[in-house]
C-alpha cells in the first residue's frame, strides 16, 4: 500500500493557506517555497499545495516528502500544472521518475529540506548510506518538471 503521511489541522488549515495567501498578496516567499497548482483529477478544479523544488545538476525536481499525497495522484494524472513563486506563475510539464532514479534526488532534497521535512523520511537523513535511501525511494514519489 503506498505510504501517505496525511498533515495535521493545524499545516493543512492554517499553515499551508498562510504560505501561499502571504506569497501570492506579498511576493514575498518562505525559504524559496512555491505554490504548486495541479487540476484535481476528479472534480477538474485546480488544487494547490505549497512546495519545495529542488534543482539539480539544471534539471528542477518536485519530491513528495509526506508520499502519494493528493497532489502526486493529480499530477500523475495531468503530467502537468502550475507553480507559483510569489506573484509569478510557470506552466510545466512533469514526469515521475522510477524508484532506480531517486537515490541522489533524494539525498540533495533531504540536504536542502530536511530541516523542514526530515520527520516525514524514516529517520533517513542526506548522509544516509545509499542502501537506505533505496529503500525509502518508493515511499517518496520525484517528479522531473520541465
Amino acid at each position: 500500500m503506498p505510504k501517505y503521511q496525511p498533515p495535521d489541522f493545524f499545516t493543512q488549515r492554517i499553515m499551508n493557506p498562510l504560505i501561499m495567501l502571504v506569497g501570492k498578496t506579498t511576493g514575498m516567499t518562505m525559504k524559496n517555497t512555491h505554490t504548486l497548482s495541479v487540476r484535481g483529477r476528479n472534480s477538474g478544479e485546480m488544487r494547490s499545495v505549497p512546495v519545495s523544488p529542488i534543482e539539480v545538476d539544471g534539471v528542477r525536481y518536485l519530491v513528495a516528502p509526506r508520499g502519494h499525497t493528493q497532489w502526486v495522484r493529480n499530477l500523475r494524472a495531468s503530467r502537468s500544472g502550475r507553480l507559483w513563486l510569489g506573484r509569478r506563475a510557470e506552466e510545466f510539464s512533469a514526469e515521475e521518475l522510477p524508484d532506480s532514479d531517486k537515490v541522489p534526488l533524494l539525498r540533495a532534497y533531504l540536504k536542502k529540506w530536511s530541516w523542514e521535512v526530515g520527520q516525514f523520511f524514516g529517520g533517513v537523513g542526506a548522509d544516509a548510506p545509499e542502501e537506505e535511501l533505496r529503500r525509502i525511494a518508493p515511499d517518496h514519489p520525484v517528479f522531473r518538471i520541465s
